[in-house]
């Protein structure tokens, strides 16, 4: 069994068909897990979907509305660059409460994962680039509310810029914003997060590293979180569709493990959310997305360790 809790629903796929974004990887991690032995049901929780007023949290009632009634216009379907459909809104509700409980759970048992959620470009008032709701959002203001936690930090390694995380949380001095993604590529314009590393296109296993050791360092030298919502996109990874990055697997591998090197020396429950990855073949996608439940694994069994000396 994994050392902490991992939440999904088959419910979580957005029944996109034939797109980029492969939302079938949401099951194919689930499976991936159980076959290889990582994780047992017994490690999974069903998240209940989150509530209209979790979700008023963070987004405008007017869009709320617009989206569960499928009356968004052309242009903000255009936007959104997914088709609208109810299976859709359930998803992402459905990603917004798994998020609330693998933070619940998260500050229970140090780590938990949300396979699913990490929609990190879904502003206030709109949603874009495949995200519709803010599930890391909504999850950090229903923890505040809840008086489960004072703040926050958002890790968002997604090859492109936190975006909405940015908009959301700026100006917020309970709500630290880290993005390191390809400087030339969606979305434009690009909020400021407190800490953004924009790299250029092309960045290799080596100075994409070092880069983010340099600038976690920063982060938790500047901010002391009550909890890290990681956003781990797959699509830093040099054979990704959408990305100008050169990550290879053992890349993002350790990518991961430095993450959580950072969260639990600095004693964070850590939350992950598995956001972007569209690898051109999609076993590769899911292939990065179970090898960062595993390095958590590792690193949750590390600090056990450390902890009974």
């Amino acid at each position: 069994m994994l050392p902490f809790k991992l939440i999904y629903d088959h419910h979580y796929d957005l029944n996109l068909g034939a797109h980029v974004f492969p939302s079938q990887k949401y099951r194919l991690v689930y499976e991936s897990l159980l076959a290889q032995g990582i994780a047992t049901k017994e490690d999974f929780l069903h998240p209940e979907p989150a509530s209209d007023e979790d979700v008023l949290l963070v987004h405008g009632r007017e869009y709320i509305h617009k989206l569960k009634n499928g009356t968004l216009s052309r242009t903000e379907e255009l936007r959104l660059e997914i088709p609208w459909s109810r299976e859709m809104v359930e998803a992402c509700w459905l990603a917004a409460g798994g998020s609330i409980l693998a933070g619940r759970r998260a500050l229970a048992d140090g780590f938990a994962g949300n396979i699913g959620g990490g929609f990190h470009h879904a502003y206030p008032d709109h949603g874009e680039g495949f995200c519709a709701v803010h599930d890391v959002a909504v999850a950090i203001r229903r923890l505040q509310r809840d008086k489960a936690i004072e703040t926050a930090m958002v890790i968002d390694t997604d090859v492109h810029h936190g975006n909405g995380t940015a908009a959301i949380f700026g100006g917020d001095p309970t709500v630290f914003t880290f993005s390191i993604h390809q400087v030339n590529n969606y979305p434009y314009p690009k909020p400021p997060s407190n800490i953004d590393v924009d790299l250029p296109d092309g960045v290799d296993d080596h100075g994409y590293l070092e880069l983010l050791a340099s600038n976690l360092q920063r982060a938790f030298k500047e901010f002391s979180p009550g909890i890290v919502f990681y956003v781990a996109g797959a699509d830093p990874y040099r054979e990704d569709q959408l990305g100008g990055l050169a990550l290879s697997l053992e890349g993002l591998a350790r990518r991961d493990a430095l993450v959580f090197d950072y969260t639990r020396g600095n004693h964070v429950p850590t939350v992950i959310t598995l956001a972007g990855g569209y690898a051109r073949k999609v076993a590769d996608t899911v292939k990065i997305h179970v090898a960062t439940i595993t390095a958590a694994r590792d690193a949750a069994k590390r600090a056990a360790q450390t902890s009974q000396r």
